[in-house]
């Protein structure tokens, strides 16, 4: 229950854990100021599963309860939550019988047993009504389920699918989108057994589930599940905790395949579940590659935005009447320029920031401290004329508007993301994440700029780029529709999209992470900030055997970085060291902070 204790004068708020005969502290104990609500907010299963993540990642519990536990709300509270439906729906699972391994699945859940697989999802599969199925499958056994996604989009259809499979009042969905209120009698309603699935974003992660049956998550690769506040948990290893303390099944989805998941299976925690090669290449659309090779030999690729074999493309599919999606990996009209004369990168003579030109009328402005450079001068050559260095997608837009001046172009982005678009002829030019479903799929689906996904200096450039174009290609017809990657075919990553095969990719990138002794084959902290606040935070860890240091490198500002790497079975006791180390410079009152990060997302 929540209470309110008085420390240093001041009044704050805790929880009550437990009560016990007598107290291990020695000296003199202060009173409860009092307690705020007679609800039990706080479940013994959930604190300890706080307890184990603020351990893995070197946090403090109080900062994981502030993610696990939403604020008070004491209308909500007052309210009663409603009671359980006795009516079920009749149980369906014939989407996973396209699966070999699917069924047993299934089956495993319904019988109440310890059933974990990887599942890799066919191109054009109604991901949300199999989740569906697992959670009413689960239910029917008389447990509890919880579902993580993503966005608002992905929990939007998966409460629709919900809703069809279970009936209404028998799931909550929790978002940061909901008000204080709504949030808060939603939790409550899952605290107190009334309801036994939930689903939403990360944060629901930590939802009180009544007799926990089946964690699940859908494309676990995605960067919205890593949590941006201290102590930085991914959703998808908090779900993998929570399996492990309940003791119950577990699912992680997708159309692509991470590394932590490829982990998984051969470590034998989790089964693969995937259709076979046959199934695959029925459903898959055909798959072309753009190489360098043949650009060279285009004569329009130099001047047009679309190589002739991508217009052509959409020009079949548009004749068809079907629309075409363009996926552009980077949003805004022209996000950075250079000189037209010698090529030099344009920066903003105050802050050196990148420029950029936000529409075909504006003046160029840096994209850190927006002040415009209207009279931009090239340091290098003196020339004032500029060239578009990388191309957004409002950008082409404008361009495929001209190209193909009969045919409505919509844009789906950060400005404006679409839901869905009607089966009928249009273009669709979309950043990763934003793309619209349309019934039927796409006649054809364009990925253009793959450079900019491929040359990122990241550990996971090779696998994101392969989610963001599985992401896409998936919303093609199946069998008929027609993908274009402007991509060498001889490049792994884009051979892994040419047979629709994550896996093969997924375990090639572990095999070169276990080489290299990077997560998730090693354990890593980064450690980011002032250089004597981190040489004084190592200095004080009692770091374990084998620990390596790697660095410093700059990082922002006048802050450094450096990375200490063991082994995964050290990688709790670096965990703690860094926790105790924190608490040392914490106590002295050092006045410049460190952030730890254990397995940082982006490395």
């Amino acid at each position: 229950m929540r209470v309110k204790v008085r420390f240093a004068g001041q009044l704050v708020g805790g929880f009550i854990l437990d009560r016990v005969e007598r107290s291990e502290h020695g000296g003199r104990l202060a009173n409860l100021e009092r307690v705020v609500s007679p609800e039990r907010v706080l479940s013994p299963a959930v604190a300890a599963l706080c307890r184990e993540i603020a351990d893995r990642y070197a946090g403090t519990l109080p900062d994981v309860l502030r993610l696990a536990v939403p604020p008070r709300h004491a209308r909500a509270e007052s309210r009663p939550s409603s009671c359980l439906p006795s009516d079920l729906p009749a149980l369906s699972a014939e989407g996973w019988l396209r699966y070999p391994a699917g069924g047993s699945f299934v089956r495993a859940l319904t019988e109440a047993r310890r059933a974990r697989a990887v599942w890799t999802a066919l191109p054009g599969e109604d991901w949300p009504a199999r989740y569906a199925e697992v959670a009413a499958a689960t239910f029917a056994a008389g447990r509890g389920a919880l579902i993580v996604v993503a966005d608002a989009r992905d929990l939007d259809r998966l409460d629709a699918a919900l809703t069809t499979a279970l009936g209404p009042d028998r799931h909550v969905a929790l978002s940061a989108a909901l008000g204080p209120a709504e949030r808060y009698k939603r939790f409550l309603a899952a605290s107190r057994g009334a309801v036994r699935v939930v689903i939403g974003t990360r944060a629901a992660a930590f939802a009180p589930v009544e007799d926990l049956g089946l964690v699940a998550i859908w494309d676990d690769g995605d960067d919205l599940h890593a949590e941006p506040r201290a102590p930085y948990p991914h959703a998808r290893q908090v779900l993998l905790a929570r399996a492990e303390l309940a003791g119950c099944g577990a699912l992680l989805g997708g159309y692509a395949r991470s590394t932590e998941a490829q982990q998984l299976i051969e470590a034998g925690w989790a089964h693969e579940v995937a259709a076979d090669r046959e199934t695959v290449r029925r459903v898959a659309p055909k798959v072309q590659p753009i190489g360098e090779g043949q650009l060279a030999r285009d004569p329009g690729a130099a001047s047009a935005r679309l190589p002739s074999i991508a217009w052509q493309a959409a020009r079949a599919a548009l004749q068809e009447q079907r629309p075409v999606l363009i996926q552009v990996p980077r949003r805004g009209y022209l996000p950075s320029v250079a000189c037209a004369d010698c090529h030099t990168p344009a920066r903003c003579p105050t802050c050196a920031g990148p420029l950029s030109l936000p529409s075909s009328k504006a003046a160029p402005a840096c994209r850190w401290c927006g002040r415009p450079a209207a009279a931009y001068e090239c340091p290098t050559c003196g020339g004032r004329r500029l060239r578009a260095a990388v191309v957004g997608a409002r950008r082409t837009a404008e361009e495929l508007a001209r190209a193909f001046p009969d045919t409505p172009v919509r844009t789906s982005g950060r400005d404006g993301v679409l839901a869905d678009v009607p089966a009928e002829p249009a273009l669709i030019v979309s950043t990763p994440g934003a793309e619209p479903l349309v019934a039927g799929g796409y006649g054809a689906v364009l990925l253009l700029d793959t450079w900019a996904l491929l040359t990122r200096a990241d550990l996971r450039a090779a696998e994101e780029a392969l989610r963001r174009w599985l992401a896409a290609a998936a919303l093609a017809a199946p069998a008929t529709g027609r993908v274009v990657v402007v991509a060498d075919g001889a490049l792994a990553v884009v051979q892994a999209l040419l047979r629709f095969d994550p896996g093969w990719l997924a375990a090639r990138e572990l095999a070169e992470r276990r080489e290299l002794g990077f997560p998730p084959a090693a354990r890593v902290a980064s450690l980011t900030g002032p250089a004597a606040a981190v040489a004084e935070l190592l200095e004080a860890a009692e770091l374990p055997d084998g620990t390596e240091i790697l660095g410093p490198v700059d990082a922002d500002k006048d802050q450094e970085r450096m990375l200490v790497r063991t082994s995964r079975s050290g990688g709790r006791a670096l965990a703690l060291a860094l926790r105790a180390a924190a608490g040392v410079r914490s106590a002295r009152k050092s006045p410049d902070t460190v952030r730890i990060q254990i397995d940082p997302f982006q490395l």
